[in-house]
């Protein structure tokens, strides 16, 4: 009789492993340590100052893009513990918040003297916020996605909030023919929406490993899926109709991109050129802020990106005409407002040591908020 022993070793003896070809051992894909600079953050916290100063700290801080205050109950001297970091992700910014109850108003003073005109993407993970626009108000609460055009006034209030923003430039939609005028002011929901935020916080956990060469796929790739999860939601337009507005806008940007030192290159102009009326082309620029407001943001871009080339020596007023301008001072009025500081100081800065092209003549230039919200379009 056989034992187990005996019968375990007799199996053994019997099995020969026969393979075609040697094996090879596959070892794992893992990316190697980041050796370059990772991205660095412009934080903000109010905890630093007095309790009295916290929430002006605070509403200075959020200028550029709201009017806020306080709740009616609530005494500022109390206090306003509010802290935030923005990512610039190459031209679109991340930003993470958390606030007090508070506030908020972008007046239509705001929006008609100030160059932000981009979109805000927000979902919150704790609180809630009442949005109206045009009597029409919009709650949004952890598990939904908020759509703003920060080109339009509205007003609302907003509890303890902490929360993820994306603050997009309307430009960089152009290429697919721009988000649709009806996501202004929408909350959405369901699957498509729990995948992008599933994603977002994906991208928020990596922030401090990306480098400058990840960020054109990782914003491309938020572009992407933020197109893929509002269009089915508010676009209901049918897909002939999206198809002529996708080509409609490519076509225009590029008139508009090759014909930016033209004195000629007005709205009419561009309507004759893509042969629609005044009307529909002020639709499909509806997003953008108009159309004589998305020229001049063209412009201005153009002339930015010469004057900061030290190789480019032509001067101010040369600049200016280059890129369609009628005067030197009508030129640095409009460049001042878009981007907060003057054409002269970036000419000053690279006749200097040339390491900081924008800011004042005598010292290196200060990130804030407002210059990251202002300078979007130059990514």
């Amino acid at each position: 009789m056989m034992h187990d022993e005996d019968k375990d070793t007799h199996l053994a003896s019997e099995f020969v492993e026969r393979r075609r070809w040697p094996r090879v051992s596959q070892a794992p894909l893992v990316q190697e340590a980041v050796l370059g600079p990772c991205l660095v953050p412009l934080r903000f916290e109010t905890e630093g100052f007095p309790l009295d100063r916290q929430f002006p700290a605070w509403r200075e801080h959020m200028s550029a893009l709201l009017n806020t205050r306080l709740p009616d109950n609530i005494d500022p001297k109390d206090g306003f513990a509010a802290r935030q970091a923005v990512w610039n992700l190459g031209g679109m910014l991340f930003v993470q918040q958390t606030a007090p109850a508070f506030r908020y108003e972008r007046s239509a003073d705001m929006v008609r003297f100030s160059p932000i005109d981009h979109w805000q993407i927000t979902f919150l993970r704790t609180g809630r916020t009442w949005t109206g626009v045009d009597g029409r108000v919009a709650q949004n609460e952890p598990g939904m996605l908020e759509i703003r055009s920060l080109g339009q006034p509205f007003s609302g209030r907003a509890l303890a909030t902490e929360s993820l923003s994306l603050i997009v430039p309307v430009d960089l939609f152009a290429d697919g023919g721009g988000l649709p005028a009806a996501c202004n002011n929408v909350v959405l929901g369901g699957h498509r929406v729990r995948l992008l935020i599933d994603h977002l916080s994906s991208v928020e956990a990596n922030l401090d490993r990306f480098t400058q060469a990840d960020l054109p796929g990782i914003r491309n790739r938020i572009l992407a899926m933020v197109v893929d999860t509002v269009t089915p939601l508010v676009d209901h337009n049918d897909d002939n109709d999206q198809i002529s507005q996708i080509g409609l806008m490519t076509r225009a940007r590029r008139f508009i991109l090759s014909n930016l030192a033209s004195p000629d290159l007005t709205p009419d102009a561009l309507a004759r050129e893509l042969a629609i009326s005044r009307t529909r082309l002020y639709e499909l620029f509806e997003t953008s802020g108009g159309v004589a407001n998305y020229i001049r943001r063209r412009r201005l871009a153009a002339a930015h990106a010469m004057l900061a080339d030290p190789s480019d020596a032509q001067k101010v007023g040369t600049v200016a005409l280059a890129v369609g301008f009628d005067s030197a001072a009508n030129f640095s009025r409009a460049f001042t407002q878009q981007f907060g500081y003057s054409p002269s100081n970036i000419r000053k800065r690279i006749s200097g040591d040339g390491a900081h092209p924008v800011g004042q003549a005598d010292k290196a230039p200060q990130v804030t908020f407002e210059s990251l919200l202002r300078t979007l379009d130059l990514f």
